[in-house]
């Protein structure tokens, strides 16, 4: 057995990106962030389609046609294989905690 919010460190310099199960077509990763935000240029263009659900703080989820959607604890996107989007930001004063499963 394993909890989501467990082995978290302290201090986050960077993202981190752990998968926390593989099998076939599914993989469902945790994202731990702390204020965190993708590069100016370029956008993520993935072959897969993304369920994404925020546990704590939050994230805003800019998409390439301009709309942004900012997602706080309990709320989920789907994002469609090849919807150009990217992380416009992060809570800076605490850990967001996503749940991301590729499909």
């Amino acid at each position: 057995m394993a909890n989501v919010f467990n082995q978290i460190p302290d201090n986050l310099k960077e993202e981190i990106f752990e998968d926390l199960l593989s099998s076939g077509s599914v993989r469902i990763e945790r994202i731990i962030s702390t204020g965190q935000s993708s590069p100016k240029s370029g956008w993520y263009d993935q072959d897969e389609n993304e369920w994404v659900l925020v546990l704590s703080g939050f994230g805003e989820i800019e998409f390439a046609d301009g709309q942004v959607v900012r997602l706080e604890s309990g709320d989920y996107l789907n994002i469609k294989a090849h919807q150009k989007h990217k992380v416009k930001s992060t809570s800076p004063n605490e850990k967001t905690i996503w749940l991301a499963i590729f499909y």
